[in-house]
């Protein structure tokens, strides 16, 4: 090693990853660093509410990884630290990402996610970063019953959230356009696994009667929601690493959809081992909808299955795993019971 810890010949990759103490950036950190160790990884986080650097446990020590406390809209820290950290790859998946919270919150919404992209983006140009993934969602297309979306479906967000994604979509592409900036955009489906702070409504679901309180549904839970297990998008966005084109967008779709209803039912049954409609219809409370509510997001991702990629995890391995999980880790987060509170529901 030398005297900054580096090997000798230093790395052949810098990537640096954004809101890595986060859900999924948390995964995509750990199987980077695990199994490339000629990549010095870097994890940019400011450590708001939904992250947790016990995410990261499993590699935290390892000296290809590198955490830096710090926040993406703070310009002044974010050009310094391109000039300072030679990167090589930007993976930013930094954001504000809960739709409830979006709707009371949306001027955050709208700083982090887009100005905070923005910032990121004018830094890592500067710096002539070799490559710039942004990662989006399927949100960004509005909600559809029948419709199929592929990356060339127009954009029409439903909520603050979705809204700000699509606003920071158009930012990446605009220096691909303008300067040719190597940019490729990700949008998936729902993500779910290990990791995720318990807004959400798997988690939330699972963590609620794993402590012997109901589901909150909203409205009439006929809401569907494609689900994808977290190691499928890392899988999907280490293959566009390898061999995605930039200046394209690329749909990262879920092969499994269940309405909100079911979904609770379904982990009523796994973990409440009910026996009965009535039974397990009793753990579960209806509230009151929010403001929009999309039923459904259906998408294509041929784009992805052309460059080889399918989900492989299996939706009864993915959701046993999960709920394993939180059993033993739900208070990784200080606040994780803020999350389980009734006026907190799942997005």
């Amino acid at each position: 090693m030398s005297a900054d810890g580096e090997p000798p010949g230093g790395f052949s990759k810098r990537l640096l990853v954004t809101g890595g103490a986060g859900f999924i950036a948390s995964h995509m950190i750990i199987s980077l660093v695990e199994n490339h160790s000629d990549y010095l990884v870097i994890n940019l986080d400011k450590l708001d509410y939904c992250a947790s650097l016990k995410n990261l446990d499993a590699v935290s020590s390892k000296p290809n990884y590198k955490f830096l406390q710090g926040d993406i809209c703070d310009s002044h820290f974010i050009k310094q630290l391109f000039e300072t950290e030679n990167i090589d790859v930007v993976l930013h998946f930094a954001a504000q990402t809960h739709v409830d919270l979006s709707f009371l919150e949306s001027f955050k919404f709208a700083y982090v996610n887009i100005y905070g992209t923005h910032v990121l983006l004018n830094a890592a140009y500067e710096a002539g970063v070799e490559k710039f993934v942004y990662i989006s969602t399927d949100e960004v297309y509005g909600g559809s019953l029948d419709e199929e979306f592929d990356e060339t479906s127009p954009k029409r967000p439903t909520n603050p959230y979705a809204a700000s994604k699509a606003a920071a979509e158009s930012f990446v592409l605009s220096f691909w356009e303008r300067y040719k900036f190597p940019v490729i955009i990700t949008r998936s489906s729902n993500v779910y696994g290990p990791h995720q702070y318990p807004e959400k409504v798997i988690p939330k679901f699972i963590s609620l009667l794993q402590h012997n309180r109901k589901c909150c549904i909203h409205g009439s839970g006929r809401q569907t929601r494609s689900f994808l297990y977290a190691s499928d998008l890392v899988d999907a966005i280490l293959t566009i690493l390898k061999m995605g084109k930039v200046g394209e967008i690329y749909n990262i779709g879920a092969s499994f959809e269940i309405s909100v209803t079911q979904l609770a039912k379904e982990l009523i049954r796994m973990i409440q081992n009910t026996s009965s409609e009535t039974e397990t219809e009793n753990w579960m409370d209806y509230v009151n909808d929010r403001p929009v509510n999309d039923l459904r997001y259906l998408m294509k991702s041929e784009k992805m299955h052309s460059l080889g990629w399918r989900p492989k995890v299996q939706w009864k391995e993915g959701i046993e795993r999960t709920m394993q999980w939180y059993k033993n880790n739900l208070h990784n987060w200080k606040n994780a019971e803020k999350a389980l509170q009734p006026f907190v529901s799942q997005a």
